[in-house]
């Protein structure tokens, strides 16, 4: 049985991590790589960098900052933000990071996803959806969830496996930085459409929320940020509960 991965998700603007609440009132949490390097120390499965406000300046990712993670991280590690083309996928991969994460580009040129797949493997391509229920249905957001598209997120999600897709980064902007817990409707209507892996994000305030998203509603790995970040929870804490609630997680010892 495949284990459930923790995956620590640091948000960067202007190289600092950063927290905030449905996109919106951020908060310093402090250096991306010394972060990154402590959540690889204490047991993280996987780190994903979302610089979360290059696409909408029409700014490119900090390839620097894939490079100094390279040096101390062991983990596999994910880098999105302002990734438009080929060129940005090669040079970011080669700079270090196993994945990718693309967003707005990937709506705005769906070929971007295909020629990723094709060109580097369809587990370096993984696709983040920002989707906020809109009272019919649940919307996909672009540029840093400034800009509504008009999509239908479940929709979406099949498109973009079918394109090549490793994997989808799926976030919640209602649940964003609540910590009220993962929106699992939405969850559960994007695990139950399609066949490759899910991240859940969006809203992890306590360890049950965690459970309830690899179980529930369905995901392979569980994206968190606040609990984290504030010594709310540990990795070693949050592992040790899903252990004990039978979800089959990678247990180390710290």
């Amino acid at each position: 049985m495949l284990t459930k991965r923790i995956i620590p998700c640091l948000d960067v603007k202007d190289n600092r991590v950063v927290k905030g609440v449905e996109f919106l009132s951020l908060r310093d949490a402090g250096d991306p790589v010394e972060l990154a390097a402590f959540y690889d120390e204490a047991g993280a499965d996987e780190i994903v960098f979302l610089d979360i406000t290059a696409s909408f300046q029409k700014r490119k990712t900090v390839v620097e900052l894939c490079r100094r993670t390279a040096e101390k991280v062991f983990i596999p590690f994910t880098i999105g933000g302002g990734i438009s083309d080929i060129e940005d996928i090669k040079v970011i991969l080669r700079a270090g990071a196993d994945k990718v994460s693309i967003n707005s580009a990937a709506v705005r040129d769906k070929s971007l996803i295909k020629k990723g797949a094709m060109t580097f493997g369809s587990q370096c391509i993984v696709v983040a959806i920002d989707a906020k229920f809109n009272g019919d249905f649940y919307e996909v957001y672009i540029d840093g969830g400034n800009t509504p598209t008009g999509m239908d997120a479940v929709s979406w999600a099949k498109e973009v496996e079918s394109l090549g897709a490793g994997e989808i980064l799926l976030t919640s902007m209602d649940r964003d930085g609540t910590k009220r817990g993962y929106d699992l409707e939405l969850l559960s209507l994007i695990t139950g459409s399609v066949n490759i892996p899910v991240i859940a994000s969006g809203g992890a305030g306590c360890l049950e929320h965690l459970y309830e998203a690899l179980t529930f509603g369905g995901a392979d790995a569980v994206l968190a940020a606040s609990i984290f970040h504030y010594g709310i929870y540990t990795i070693k804490e949050a592992k040790k509960y899903l252990s004990e609630k039978g979800v089959p997680v990678r247990l180390v010892e710290i």
